[in-house]
């Protein structure tokens, strides 16, 4: 039975696109498993779980005459804006956590925070046809960043890398 049938795709994908990619990335690179490096899997996981999200919320309706059952269906509309809020909202938290602590390299995430405010709004409004994709735009920027702001940290200022 498909994942989709019984609410997991999105359990899988947070795991599976977050902190197991990374994990296994970085085993490749060092030699061992460690579960260390899956601090900086957390931002980008939650934002590419808040695409999916997004997706299913917007698909409520033909995903239940499928039988298709998602947490956006469980919890319904009300609750599926908080989810995606907190998806959306809680990366940018972390990188303000990172910046803070380790290194202004980590807020530079952040530039991408303006383009979150008409996402909020949009969903708000139950106007879901081009969230998934502008969320996808998002992430993808948002990634790049991140990356930036890892190459430019001064080395030794991220802990675990």
């Amino acid at each position: 039975i498909g994942l989709k049938y019984v609410a997991l795709g999105d359990v899988v994908i947070l795991i599976t696109f977050g902190p197991l990619a990374v994990m296994f990335a970085h085993a490749v690179q060092v030699g061992y498993l460690s579960v260390l490096p899956l601090v900086y899997a957390v931002p980008l996981a939650l934002n590419t779980e808040a695409i999916l999200h997004s997706n299913n919320t917007r698909d409520m309706d033909s995903d239940k005459q499928a039988g298709i059952v998602t947490l956006a269906i469980l919890v319904g509309p009300t609750l599926s804006y908080v989810i995606y809020n907190l998806l959306l909202f809680v990366p940018y938290l972390l990188f303000c956590i990172l910046a803070t602590r380790y290194t202004i390299s980590m807020a530079l995430p952040l530039l991408t925070l303006p383009m979150a405010f008409p996402l909020e709004r949009q969903f708000r409004r139950q106007c879901y046809a081009k969230i998934p994709q502008k969320t996808a735009k998002l992430n993808l920027l948002m990634g790049l960043f991140y990356v930036f702001g890892i190459i430019l940290a001064p080395q030794g200022s991220l802990p675990l890398l």
